[in-house]
């Protein structure tokens, strides 16, 4: 099971990035909508949103369809639905790249590149990657625990549940070492304190692609398990 949980962790270092980088890109954007302020924090809170959304909907919706067509109870198998939901994973970073790019050229287009005052650009259009990756996340967590509680013998089903927490820690401290690297490597696309100077949208366009090719390693492996 070891390969099929190590090819999830990347999953969680893509999302590590869009809550840490998320927070600093509010900064520089405009946070009011309807009178309210928005506090930067509270952004991740979007994908838990579209998870309850999503869910309702896979139960409700989709789970009957695809049970009719493939006579399986649950509509798809466990690994199915890592890999359908590792596919919104590398789009939603491709997405991040994009909405950045377009953060920056805001920026550059009203003379605000060094400046601390939000830029006329809404906060709410780092929710289409969120909202991504909320998609990315419900497929692939379920998909991942359903895998191992079916593996599992009865007496360790906890340690299926146990070993999906060690994914999501490494994820996040795999992103650490990520951003670390990248620096090193690229000469400090995030070296600075200031957005507008640095190369997030580059930062997330490689992970879209490392995530792309994390998703033929799983499918390698899950072939190998099989």
């Amino acid at each position: 099971m070891s390969p099929i949980a190590l090819c999830t962790v990347f999953i969680n270092t893509c999302m590590a990035q869009l809550v840490t980088f998320t927070v600093q890109q509010r900064l520089t954007l405009d946070s009011h909508i309807l009178g309210f302020k928005i506090p930067g924090p509270s952004l991740p809170v979007i994908p838990q949103i579209f998870n309850v959304i999503f869910i309702a909907l896979y139960n409700h919706v989709f789970v009957p369809i695809a049970r009719r067509i493939t006579g399986i109870p649950t509509g798809i198998r466990y690994f199915h639905r890592i890999e359908v939901g590792l596919v919104p994973s590398t789009i939603s970073m491709a997405v991040a790249g994009v909405v950045e790019t377009r953060r920056k050229s805001v920026a550059v287009q009203h003379n605000v590149v060094d400046s601390t005052e939000p830029q006329p650009m809404s906060v709410f259009w780092l929710g289409f990657q969120y909202a991504i990756f909320g998609l990315s996340d419900m497929f692939t967590l379920v998909g991942l625990l359903d895998f191992y509680h079916a593996q599992s013998s009865a007496g360790i089903k906890s340690i299926g549940t146990a070993s999906l927490n060690c994914s999501l820690v490494f994820g996040y401290f795999t992103s650490s070492v990520a951003v670390e690297v990248v620096n090193w490597v690229t000469g400090g696309w995030l070296a600075s304190y200031n957005l507008n100077s640095d190369k997030l949208n580059y930062f997330y366009w490689l992970l879209s692609g490392m995530n792309m090719v994390n998703f033929f390693i799983f499918l390698v492996c899950a072939s190998w398990y099989k």
